[in-house]
């Protein structure tokens, strides 16, 4: 995906996006290969604070340059995007892990590194002080879902193409405070067939979203999913996907 593709693949999910600076060129490809990239992983930031964690995410601290993600997932249920192309994330993990992942098969225990993780993973810092105890809301647990199954929907990978740190790197713990297998069932849930809706005479964008979806102000997801580039151009019996309520 370019960053456009990757931010609008995003949205059409129902995801909140913060573009942050020149998130589209933020990245360490000047020192590796960013692909083929084969999953998604999900860590803890061991932060408190919105912002603070984000900008730590962005530029990175001494020995470990930015950025640390592609994107942060703020206590809010915000995305906020830092970077894209190589990120400083997943690090050194299994070789049978990539393969399970790859393959979409159940993953082994993690007890080798020797695989470079940063060259093919999408990676999510979550906001969390990672101690078991400091909760996830379901704005932010809503928000992990919704980007890992837009990225699967993407490109075609089912919910076992998701994964956490602790599941790749021996010795990680995140994320702590939710099982990846249960998020792996939200996700596999969100990944099944959209519902569908035929447009009839009179119908907008506006008018779908709050008959159908609750909300009016969701036609943008309508617009995203369906590739709109003009809201209004939509005619009596065309087939819209509709999002995710």
């Amino acid at each position: 995906m370019t960053p456009a593709k990757f931010a609008a693949v995003l949205r059409a999910e129902g995801v909140t996006v913060v573009e942050v600076g020149d998130w589209e060129d933020h990245n360490r490809n000047h020192v590796g290969p960013w692909g083929p990239v084969h999953g998604v992983m999900i860590h803890h930031t061991v932060t408190s604070g919105s912002a603070r964690t984000v900008e730590i995410c962005r530029k990175g601290y001494t020995g470990l340059p930015g950025p640390l993600c592609h994107g942060v997932i703020t206590k809010d249920g915000r995305v906020h995007l830092v970077g894209y192309g190589r990120a400083n994330h997943a690090g050194l993990g299994d070789d049978d892990v990539l393969r399970a992942v790859t393959d979409e098969t159940v993953l082994p225990a993690d007890n080798e590194a020797n695989t470079d993780g940063n060259r093919h993973f999408y990676g999510f810092e979550c906001e969390n002080l990672g101690d078991g105890k400091d909760p996830w809301p379901e704005a932010q647990l809503q928000a992990i879902e919704r980007v890992s199954a837009a990225i699967c929907r993407h490109h075609g990978w089912n919910q076992r193409s998701v994964i956490g740190h602790l599941e790749w790197q021996p010795g990680k713990v995140d994320p702590r405070g939710f099982s990846m297998a249960s998020m792996r069932g939200r996700i596999a849930e969100r990944l099944k067939p959209t519902a569908t809706y035929t447009v009839r005479a009179g119908d907008t964008l506006w008018s779908i979203a709050a008959s159908k979806l609750g909300d009016g102000n969701r036609w943008r997801e309508i617009a995203d999913l369906n590739a709109l580039k003009n809201p209004d151009d939509i005619s009596p019996g065309q087939t819209l996907k509709l999002p995710k309520k």
